[in-house]
């Protein structure tokens, strides 16, 4: 089969079309203005598993051959499913060439990234990790993202959805810090509150004494 020199470029600009005519749910990806082999995603992490709430980011580098080849695939995000910055072992990428099959496209990796990432399954590249430390992971991931230029400069929408998302969590915290402030103020009187309570126990006890002096005295005098 005759390769054209652009057939790479031309692939993955109708698979950006069909990316955009049809997404791919939870998963937004774009090439490098620069250098279109060299494509960004961005996993929002699905509702009812350890990585909802969390954005990560990784990358595709498609060879010139693509594709007849399968693509190298990264994690970025720190996400306790997959090491970061290192070549992730799936059926779909180019540790397995002989299974790939040229007519997957774009969407079919990210799609195919996406269940596996959601799964259980080790392979080389994956961690093994609670969901209790994917959960913080995905807490994380939003701080994280928004410390690297390229993330920003690529995904712009998810930057405006992130930094919303921190807002609100900052305000839920917020409330929820007043809220504990409200219970233990209601639960502790206040130091003024506690010297007034002092000082009517000691004019208690004073009047105690000085009545039972009274009565004494009294009580001396008529025996008298």
């Amino acid at each position: 089969m005759s390769r054209k020199p652009n057939s790479a470029t031309s692939r993955l600009r109708q698979d950006y079309l069909r990316l955009k005519r049809d997404p791919v749910p939870y998963i937004t990806a774009e090439p490098l203005p620069t250098n279109i082999l060299e494509w960004h995603y961005v996993v929002c992490g699905p509702e009812n598993t350890p990585y909802e709430g969390g954005f990560y980011h990784g990358k595709l580098v498609f060879p010139r051959e693509f594709p007849f080849k399968p693509p190298s695939i990264y994690m970025i995000t720190p996400n306790g499913r997959f090491k970061t910055n290192k070549k992730l072992c799936l059926s779909i990428s180019d540790f397995h060439p002989d299974t790939w099959n040229p007519a997957w496209s774009v969407s079919t990796i990210l799609t195919g990234l996406l269940s596996f990432m959601i799964e259980k399954s080790p392979t080389l590249g994956s961690i093994e990790t609670s969901d209790y430390d994917k959960r913080q992971f995905a807490y994380q991931s939003l701080e994280f993202n928004l410390k690297d230029k390229q993330f920003c400069d690529l995904f712009p929408d998810t930057v405006s959805a992130i930094q919303a998302e921190i807002t609100k969590r900052n305000a839920t915290q917020n409330i929820a810090l007043e809220n504990q402030k409200s219970i233990q103020a209601a639960a502790q009187p206040s130091s003024f509150q506690s010297c007034i309570t002092n000082l009517c126990v000691i004019i208690g006890f004073a009047a105690f004494a000085f009545t039972v002096k009274y009565v004494m005295k009294t009580s001396a005098s008529e025996t008298e």
